[in-house]
Order: structure tokens, then C-alpha cells, then sequence
């Protein structure tokens, strides 16, 4: 069995390349955008790891009880770490408790791995806990961090690993791997590559997921809406995103809601500065090429970086109402949107 991953062929063979001649650093950080295959690419390793049917050292055989425990992360040597839910906080006890059990010699398998997914959401005091590890790890101990990049992790965590940056997959490299490891038609492999923007992971739980695809259009919906709207509209519609922020106990959909809309004004720059360009929200190419002639590209670009500026002050917990607010209301005024409003 091959790693089954779409894309990020480098760094499979980098990996594999490292298990075979036996270099295996006892720590790595796996970063790049949400769903471009963080979580994947770290599950494979460890069971790369920790394989007992590998034809060779770095193969996945797939079907191995640690192969199978590890895929479903139930393997009694994994350790699974991260916040609560997306947006949340990854606590310092947290690393203590995994610390403790870490000591204990592996139960069944050659490593005992610590999966620790989204760790720029660690505080600052369970990432210095984590430093203990890094600096004097057992030697039956290996870590994989995920993260969105490098950038949000301190510089002392980022030099005691070894790093893997993993970027937006080629459309085609997407296309190929819906077909052939998805089984998808071409024609739904090619809109689903389209609409994922360069991320595999978003592409298959679009596919998988009908409540996700119909969400995504209902907030592509919401932002065309939003455009002709009032500041009273605006105001209340900023009070109905942070009441189901309140309900959901996380803020994980509306940080994809709002990656969503700065994907859509991304389309509309393009879209404004070269009609060929080719975008990634295709089921709304119309409204797209309509606001590209309705918004100047420098409004565009304002409206990505608010965007862009909203979605970290809503990771550093500032004030998530009046974030909003200050984001709806200086949107554009320049659309008509034929429908009710929200």
C-alpha cells in the first residue's frame, strides 16, 4: 500500500527516504493551510514508523493491526493531543499528562508517537512544557507537530524539529487523486479540484459531506447578500454569527466561513485585473465577474486583508461581536443581490 496521499509527493519521499537509512529525527513539524493534508501526512508516518508487514523500512503495509490502530488513532502507543476544538486552547496539562505517559516504555510497538495536531493554538505555557521533550527525548519517543505554519510557533519549538511545509497541491495533482483514489467521475473530480483551492483534504469532505457543500453555498449566498445590505441588516447578521458561536462552543465554522469569503474576493481581483484568470468558486463565476466590474481591485484587496486581519483577531479571542461588526460594515455597498436577506 502506498501512503495513499494526494500530492506532497516531496515530502513522502523525503519521509520514507529518511525512515529507510534509519534517520529519524525525534521530532517533526508538519505545516501549511487547513485541510492541504497536515493530519495525513502525519498518520502515515507514524504508521511508516511503526508498520510490522512493510515490504521496507518506510512502506505502509495497511493492514497490520498497528497500520489499522493507527489510521483510526486507537493504537495503545498514540498519543493524540490538540484543543478541544478549532479556535480553542491545547492546555499545559495536556503535555504534562502526555509527557507522563510517554515515559512508560511502548506497550506493543517499535516508538511511541505523540500526535500534536493544531499546535499553533498551544499556550504559551504548554509550548514551553513542551521543550522538556524536545530537548531530552526518550529514545522510544517520537513527536509530529501540525501547525498553520512556522511562523506562529515559537522559534525554540520550530529549531528542534524537523520542519515539512507543505503547499496548495496543483489542480491537476487534485483531479488525478479524486479519480484514481476516490473513485470520483472526472467531471465531479475536476469541480471539486476547482472549488478546494489547493487543498485535497476540503475537496474529499466536500465530496463526502452534502451539509458541508450546501453550507458552502449558503455562505457564499451570505456574502453576495451582505453587499446590498443595511447597517441595521449587517449589524444583526454580525449578532446571528456570534450566537452560533455561542451554540457551537467553537469557532471553527466561522473561520471557514470567512476563508470561504476571502477565497471569493481573491476571485474577484483576479477576476479584475485579468477576465482569464482562472478561478477557484466557479459555481459563482457570474456574481464574480459582475462585482470584478462593479469594485475596483484596490477595494478587492482591502476587503481580503479585513478579512484576513478579522480571522487572527478572532484566533487571538479579541472581542468577536465587534470584530464582525467592524468587518460587515466596511465591506462594500456596490452589489444588488436578488434575493431575501438574511
Amino acid at each position: 500500500m502506498s501512503w495513499n496521499i494526494i500530492g506532497h509527493d516531496w515530502a513522502v519521499n523525503l519521509l520514507k527516504t529518511n525512515i529507510r537509512k534509519g534517520h529519524r529525527p525525534h521530532a517533526y513539524l508538519i505545516t501549511g493551510p487547513q485541510q492541504v493534508g497536515r493530519r495525513t501526512l502525519a498518520l502515515r508516518l507514524a504508521q511508516a514508523l511503526n508498520c510490522t508487514q512493510a515490504t521496507e523500512p518506510g512502506e505502509i503495509c495497511g493492514t497490520c493491526r498497528s497500520c489499522d490502530q493507527i489510521g483510526r488513532m486507537q493504537h495503545p502507543d498514540l498519543e493524540v493531543v490538540q484543543a478541544e476544538h478549532h479556535g480553542g486552547t491545547l492546555k499545559v496539562d495536556q503535555i504534562r499528562e502526555m509527557q507522563h505517559r510517554l515515559a512508560l516504555t511502548p506497550y506493543e510497538a517499535e516508538f511511541r508517537i505523540a500526535l500534536l495536531f493544531r499546535f499553533e493554538e498551544a499556550h504559551n505555557s504548554a509550548a514551553n512544557a513542551l521543550l522538556k521533550s524536545l530537548e531530552e527525548p526518550p529514545k522510544h519517543v517520537i513527536l509530529i507537530l501540525t501547525a498553520d505554519s512556522t511562523e506562529s510557533l515559537p522559534g525554540t519549538i520550530v529549531s528542534r524539529c524537523q520542519a515539512i511545509n507543505l503547499r496548495s497541491v496543483p489542480l491537476d495533482t487534485i483531479k488525478h487523486g479524486l479519480v484514481s483514489d476516490w473513485d470520483l467521475s472526472p467531471e465531479d473530480a475536476a469541480y471539486y479540484a476547482q472549488i478546494c483551492g489547493g487543498r485535497p483534504g476540503l475537496a474529499i469532505a466536500l465530496h463526502q459531506n452534502v451539509n458541508m457543500a450546501n453550507q458552502r453555498r449558503t455562505w457564499l449566498d451570505d456574502q453576495l447578500i451582505m453587499l446590498s445590505a443595511t447597517r441595521v441588516e449587517r449589524f444583526a447578521y454580525a449578532e446571528q454569527l456570534v450566537k452560533k458561536v455561542d451554540q457551537d462552543g467553537s469557532k471553527e465554522s466561522l473561520l471557514d466561513q470567512l476563508q470561504l469569503w476571502q477565497s471569493f474576493w481573491r476571485d474577484i481581483y483576479l477576476a479584475g485585473i485579468q477576465p482569464n484568470n482562472k478561478i477557484i468558486n466557479i459555481d459563482k463565476s457570474t456574481e464574480i465577474e459582475r462585482l470584478s466590474n462593479q469594485v475596483d481591485t484596490a477595494t478587492a484587496i482591502k476587503t481580503i486583508k479585513a478579512l484576513q486581519k478579522t480571522m487572527e483577531l478572532i484566533q487571538k479571542n479579541a472581542n468577536l461581536r465587534l470584530a464582525l461588526e467592524i468587518l460587515l460594515l466596511d465591506m462594500p455597498h456596490h452589489y444588488e443581490y436578488p434575493s431575501t436577506k438574511v
